[in-house]
Parts: C-alpha cells; structure tokens; sequence
C-alpha cells in the first residue's frame, strides 16, 4: 500500500468516533412515553364493548336526582368521568377535563363527573366553593362499595385491571345512543386511566367539526 493511501485511511478511522460524537449531539432525544411517566396512570382511547346504560343519580349541588339523558340533551359529544375525589390520579386529570371542557363547552360539548368512593363533603372540597364546572352526580360514598358500583362492571368489561379505577372515562355520540331503555349504547369509546390531553383534543375537535348541528339526545 502506497504511503498516502495509508495515511489517509489511518485520518479516516481516527474521525469516525469524532463524527458519530456530532451526529449523537445532533439527534433529539425521543420524548416518554406518556404512558410511563412516574405519578401518572395515562391510557390510550379505546373503542370498547361496554353496554353502557342509562342512570338517574343524585346531584352534587342539590341531591337531587338527575338523568343521564337529560344531560345529554342537544350536546353533540359527551364525556362522563368517574373518579374518586381522593385519588391522586383524578387530581391529575381533573385540570385537563376542566381544559378541556372550557375550550369545547360552546360547541357542543359535556363534561358529566361521577364521584366514587368518597362523601358528598370530600367532592365538594375537592371543587372548593365555586364547585364544579360541569355537572357532578354521586353513584357511591364508601370504598366497600366498589364491587356494587356499575363503575367497577364497566371496568371489568374493558379490562382496566387498576383496583380502584380512577379516573376512567367514558365518551357518548348522542346521535348513536338508542332512544329509551336501559342500554344507550353497546360499543364507545373509552380510557381506563388518565386522558392524553393532546389524543382527546384531537379526539373532540373532531367530533364537534364547524357545520355540525346540536342533535336531540339519543335519537336511533
């Protein structure tokens, strides 16, 4: 081998690690998965069979008995959230379901909060005393009553293994929901923990698209 080929070749390899340096330094680092991020029990949306029906349960406010169609009345997209006022999962979403509410309310858009497992006096205080954005019922007060709750049901249903479940959410097309008896719907699309803001914005602003009129509730 001729002399300048050599030192040639000797320059090469000695640039290489230099080379690779720079490219790592200019490589982004890939983001987290949301899913693993410590604190956070995050899940994707999922379209599920869930056999969801129809309740009547008592309002925060008053404790009076409200009906989930009639919350559902003229909305185009609903989300019911169940949680548990002391959990820290919920305290994480909480503002994101606020967020969210607030940017979709006027097109079209319900939050409904289904307290678990925790007093009328513990949601209250979570809300502090403006209280919350969104309408809020109480399906259950105490945690021995978690296996009674059709909160747990739904669970089982879509295979949210978590042992108290909190958040899970759940969204309703009125226009897909049946018209009256107990079922509104067998298929929807759900989150067995904490939404992923930017997939359920995305999710939302696409089911309230300008153009798209406020439809009766449950109409087949």
């Amino acid at each position: 081998m001729n002399k300048p080929r050599t030192i040639a070749l000797l320059l090469f390899t000695a640039l290489l690690p230099i080379a690779a340096h720079a490219q790592a330094q200019n490589t982004p680092t890939p983001s987290p998965s949301p899913q693993a991020q410590p604190g956070h029990e995050y899940s994707p949306l999922q379209e599920k069979t869930v056999n969801y029906k129809n309740w009547t349960l008592n309002d925060l406010s008053d404790n009076k008995p409200v009906e989930l169609r009639s919350l559902m009345q003229g909305k185009k997209l609903v989300m019911v959230v169940y949680f548990a006022p002391w959990c820290p999962n919920w305290r994480n979403e909480g503002p994101v379901a606020a967020r969210l509410y607030q940017k979709y309310k006027d097109q079209g858009f319900q939050v409904i909060g289904v307290s678990e497992y925790g007093s009328r006096d513990d949601v209250k205080n979570y809300f502090a005393p403006a209280g919350p954005p969104y309408p809020v019922v109480s399906e259950s007060e105490a945690r021995d009553a978690r296996d009674k709750t059709a909160h747990y049901g739904y669970r089982q249903l879509t295979g949210d293994g978590r042992k108290w479940g909190s958040p899970w959410n759940i969204f309703l097309d009125p226009s897909a929901c049946t018209k009256d008896g107990d079922v509104l719907t067998e298929k929807a699309w759900i989150v067995n923990g904490e939404l992923i803001e930017a997939d359920v914005d995305k999710f939302i602003g696409e089911h309230l698209k300008p153009g798209t009129a406020a439809i009766e509730p449950c109409k087949n």
